[in-house]
This record gives C-alpha cells, sequence and structure tokens, in this order.
C-alpha cells in the first residue's frame, strides 16, 4: 500500500511503497519514466512530476525539493494553530488576574461550577491528577448509559494508574441491568461497589484531598456543584463515606448469576419505617432512589401480608408486631421465624411472604 492512516487525524498520507523505491530508483537512472509505470506515491510525495517536453513522461524531483514543497502547506497549518494557541493564551492570562482577585473576597477552599460541561471538565482534571485513591458515593436507582459510559471512561484510566477505587450505589441498582452492566465491569477491573437502603448524597473525593459535592442551594442539582479542598472538610466528608461503607452490602457477581442478591428484606423493611415515620410515598421514592410504583408495590405486599386495610392501620400492625425494631426482622421478613415470634402479641397475621 502507498497511503496508510495520518494519526493526526487529516485523513491518508502517503507513504512510499516498494514499487515505488524500485521506479524512482529507474527514474534517477535513465532521467524519465513512464507515467502509466508509476505507483501513485511517487506523485503525491512529488518525487516525480510531468516531464516538459513529454506529458506522458514523469521526470524525478530531489527529495529536499519535494520535501520543501509538501512541509510548507504543514508548518503553515501548524503556525496557524501556534498562533491560535498563543492569543488564547494571553486572553486567558488577562482574566487570570480578575478572577484570582474575585476568589481572594470569597473562600478559596470553596469553589462553584455552573454548567454539566465545567462540570465534567473539572472532574477530568481532578480524576488524572489523582494517585492513590477514588471515593464515590452514588445516590437515587438507575443511572443514564451517557453518564455510565463517562464515568466507566475515568474508572479505567484511574484503575489503570493503580489508583484504589470504592463506589456506593443504592440497593435499588440491582434491579437496573444497564447500571449492573457497568458495575459487573468496574468490579472485574478491580473497584470494590457496595449498596445500601440509603446514599447520604452525591459525593467524589480524590485522594482525600479535593472532593466535589452538589450545590443544591443554587438550583438543578445536575448544572451546580462545588469543589471542596479545605483538609478538614474533605477529612469529614471521607469519613461520612466510611461509616456509610462499613453498613453497606457488597456487591457480588456469581459464575452461575447474572445479577446480584436483591436487598428486597431491607429495602421493604426502610419503606415501613419511613411510612411509619411519616413520609409520603413521593418523598420514600426520593430518599430510596426508586419510583414511587415501587414504593407502593412494597407497601402493597406489606399490607397484603399483615392484613391491613389503610395506611394507618399498616403502621399499626408494623408498629405492634415489632418489624422495625427487633433484630429478628429480617428473618421474619425471609420465612422463617412465625409472626408471633417477631414481637407480636398473638396477632395471626403471617409475615412469612413479606419479602417475596
Amino acid at each position: 500500500m502507498c497511503t496508510r492512516p495520518d494519526d493526526l487525524g487529516d485523513g491518508d498520507h502517503a507513504e512510499i511503497c516498494e514499487e515505488g523505491r524500485r521506479v524512482y530508483r529507474l527514474a534517477l537512472s535513465h532521467g524519465s519514466v513512464d507515467e502509466a509505470e508509476a505507483p501513485a506515491c511517487l506523485s503525491e510525495l512529488g518525487l516525480l512530476t510531468a516531464s516538459v517536453g513529454d506529458p506522458d513522461m514523469l521526470v524525478p524531483v530531489p527529495p529536499s525539493v519535494a520535501t520543501a514543497a509538501q512541509a510548507y502547506p504543514v508548518e503553515q497549518a501548524i503556525l496557524v494553530q501556534q498562533q491560535r494557541l498563543a492569543a488564547l493564551r494571553s486572553s486567558m492570562s488577562e482574566v487570570e488576574s480578575i478572577y484570582q482577585e474575585a476568589r481572594q473576597h470569597g473562600d478559596p477552599a470553596v469553589e462553584r461550577l455552573v454548567g454539566p460541561a465545567v462540570i465534567a471538565a473539572a472532574l477530568d482534571e481532578a480524576s488524572q491528577s489523582t494517585k492513590e485513591e477514588l471515593l464515590t458515593a452514588q445516590p437515587g436507582g438507575s443511572r443514564p448509559e451517557g453518564i455510565l459510559a463517562e464515568s466507566l471512561r475515568r474508572v479505567v484510566q484511574a484503575q489503570e494508574r493503580g489508583v484504589v477505587q470504592r463506589t456506593l450505589y443504592q440497593h435499588t441498582v440491582r434491579a437496573h441491568g444497564p447500571t449492573l452492566d457497568y458495575i459487573r465491569t468496574v468490579t472485574e477491573a478491580g473497584v470494590a461497589v457496595r449498596t445500601l437502603d440509603e446514599v447520604f448524597d452525591r459525593l467524589i473525593v480524590f485522594d482525600r484531598s479535593v472532593a466535589f459535592i452538589p450545590d443544591k442551594g443554587a438550583g438543578e442539582r445536575s448544572n451546580h456543584a462545588l469543589v471542596i479542598r479545605d483538609v478538614a472538610i474533605v477529612h469529614f466528608l471521607a469519613s461520612v463515606f466510611e461509616h456509610a461503607w462499613e453498613r453497606a452490602e457488597p456487591v457480588a457477581f456469581k459464575p452461575a448469576q447474572q445479577r446480584p442478591r436483591l436487598l428486597t428484606d431491607k429495602t421493604r423493611l426502610r419503606v415501613l419505617q419511613l411510612m411509619v415515620d411519616g413520609y409520603t410515598d413521593a418523598a420514600i421514592a426520593s430518599r430510596l432512589g426508586m419510583s414511587t410504583r415501587t414504593v407502593a408495590t412494597h407497601l402493597k405486599k406489606a399490607s397484603d401480608m399483615l392484613g391491613s386495610n389503610s395506611r394507618a392501620q399498616l403502621a399499626y400492625f408494623t408498629a405492634r408486631t415489632g418489624l422495625l425494631g427487633d433484630s429478628s426482622a429480617e428473618a421474619c421478613l425471609c420465612g422463617t421465624q412465625s409472626h408471633g415470634g417477631c414481637g407480636g402479641s398473638g396477632a395471626d397475621h403471617d409475615t412469612a411472604g413479606l419479602g417475596t
């Protein structure tokens, strides 16, 4: 082949082939060659040009002359890009002093970011600088596939540098296919992943020196974030993560399983607890990262098992049976104990199927 892909992204550039070398030697020996015999690479590189006296014949061009002719447009393009880069840096240097002055009047340890593109760029910069540890907490249920793909890119790059990574999700992601595929991929790469019923809030900590959290007071969470560089605050956020990590359940994929074990019992107990505490279905859904329909399904299954006919009656039966205050509650939900063994006082509402 006379061409190869151009790594610079401007299409193909000529590369002289073995036949081209042979024909060029022939042209130098005889002074010219027939155009029909010359491979395309010689003309593309400017090593052969049409003869003045005979347009069907090609005469050789010195490599230095051909190089100068071929290199000129490339050098001009590079010069233009260098001038653009210099102009960009000059413009940015003019506003850098304004930016630094403005930051001196605020808290230099806290920086506000506005806009998904700005936040993504800041995350990329922090991720590329990470050397030892990356902690991530992602509340809510399923995650958009585009965000998962972008996150996977950062995770793989960090893993290749030997960065230790741990991620917290909520139990509800165990029922979402794309998120589970992502978790399986990063787990196989060496990332530790756990889930629990509630994650405090979105948090990313890089090397325990920089943390990203949502800027909830500024509007839409996905468009506003805070970058925290204060050492004490970052260490506090990391300790919050550690406490949650200790309570979380590992996500383990066994060879015979397509999905990890669903923690339905624990989730349903948490739904019941929040319902008893007076939360609406919408508020419960928001805290546990699930839909209101899923919350309603959990409550209906609990109502069917306990024989309640209203939300108030369900709260009463839940409290009466001791499901939320007894260490044996999970066993009861799994059907290993009778209702009376869960702290009830003779009520004959069977809870064996509550966790199904």
